[in-house]
């Protein structure tokens, strides 16, 4: 239970990829809030904060699920101050909250445009904006962006670049406020996946046979794990990729396999990779 009575402040937290960080944290024991807007079902994308939450402490954690629009400085505030009357403090925020469209600049509206920016870098500015006077106060205070590294190579721009310059706008977080704030002992990181990874977004986006070139979202709580328990020091400013940081801890390839979502099917390697 190494990370009991850390608080974990996750926004887009019910479903793939930030649901298996809460779930993977909850099983050391740690607070969850979930900061999200899916309170009722949605038709397509299965998952509310509430079931999240009960996953998060069937695992062995206590969860805080709020309703949250990340697009909204006053709800996130709420969600923060929520987050210290129920568990006194901030540890961890895992900004994993994002939108996606693949269309190329003459097709991609502004309301998408909009959008993907809204969430993606002003989101994640946002929250860690809110959030950094409570991490000052912890003593192993960490932020974990869900982006890519700065990787500046045209065939990362030229198809998506509505999209790519909101997902980079998240890791020019990382590179800023890294140094920004490390006097205060904050480290802020990134983490991204070497493959897609098998969430209903993928699906919904793309298809069910990138699915099956996919890894689960548990690779990624994983090395979320491992990357937060480090110490916040000396650890920031980091583009990890996942399975790199398993690697260090003395995985070998082949025990990746279990986090295929088919074994034996080649894997697709994710965007900016």
């Amino acid at each position: 239970m190494s990370f009991k009575g850390k608080t974990v402040f996750i926004t887009g937290g019910s479903r793939g990829i930030g649901k298996a960080i809460g779930i993977r944290l909850a099983q050391e024991g740690a607070n969850i809030v979930i900061a999200a807007k899916t309170a009722e079902p949605h038709p397509a994308l299965p998952g509310t904060i509430y079931t999240a939450a009960k996953e998060m402490e069937d695992a062995g954690g206590k969860a805080l699920p709020v309703i949250v629009d990340i697009r909204k400085e006053e709800l996130i505030q709420n969600a923060i101050d929520k987050t210290i009357a129920q568990f006194g403090g901030i540890d961890i925020v895992i900004n994993n909250a994002s939108a996606i469209n693949l269309s190329g600049t003459e097709q991609v509206s502004m309301k998408r445009y909009d959008l993907m920016h809204s969430v993606n870098t002003r989101g994640t500015f946002l929250t860690s904006k809110l959030c950094i006077p409570h991490l000052k106060k912890s003593d192993n205070p960490h932020v974990l962006n869900l982006s890519p590294p700065l990787n500046m190579e045209v065939k990362w721009f030229q198809n998506h670049v509505a999209y790519t310059m909101a997902k980079y706008g998240m890791s020019m977080c990382v590179l800023g406020m890294h140094e920004e704030f490390k006097d205060d002992g904050i480290a802020f990181n990134a983490l991204w996946p070497r493959t897609t990874i098998a969430t209903a977004a993928i699906k919904n986006v793309i298809g069910d046979e990138l699915m099956t070139m996919s890894r689960k979202p548990s690779i990624m709580g994983d090395a979320a794990f491992h990357i937060l328990k480090r110490d916040s020091k000396t650890c920031t400013g980091n583009f990890f990729i996942d399975d790199e940081v398993l690697f260090e801890t003395g995985l070998v390839e082949a025990d990746l396999e279990k986090y295929a979502h088919t074994p034996g099917k080649p894997l697709m390697p994710d965007y900016f990779i």
